[in-house]
């Protein structure tokens, strides 16, 4: 059974944008960008303590928690056109996924990148090597 790589990052693009905005992630922050309709969910540059502001920490990992999982899907869907055309996963690919997710092992290790992606982008090098 041929393994697709393309299903699995828009699976685990899927589940963390879900994940996102359930009550046990970051539903609190999501619930009042809503009452925002999305608009301006956070200050900016005026947020950067350079310029004597304050971050709003929460707000800034709750809206990049959710858009990594939306840039996971277009990644996702294009892996899986290369499986489905046969073409083969470039190599250059497979190094920089494995490179940013061991960049974010390394910043989170008790996370899903430790878990669920540093397996996935072993096993995509380890086929790729084998092919």
């Amino acid at each position: 059974m041929k393994v697709s790589h393309g299903k699995i990052l828009v699976f685990f693009g899927i589940a963390h944008a879900t994940l996102a905005v359930s009550p046990f992630a970051f539903g609190k922050q999501f619930v009042r960008f809503a009452e925002k309709f999305f608009f301006k969910i956070s200050e900016g540059l005026f947020e950067f303590p350079l310029l004597n502001g304050e971050m709003n920490y929460e707000n800034f990992a709750a809206f990049w928690f959710f858009y990594f999982g939306l840039l996971l899907f277009p990644i996702g869907i294009l892996v899986q056109h290369l499986e489905n055309t046969n073409s083969p996963l470039p190599k250059k690919f497979i190094s920089t996924y494995l490179g940013i997710v061991l960049i974010g092992v390394y910043m989170i290790p008790f996370s899903g990148m430790t878990f669920l992606m540093l397996p996935h982008a072993l096993f995509m090098l380890y086929q790729h090597k084998r092919s």
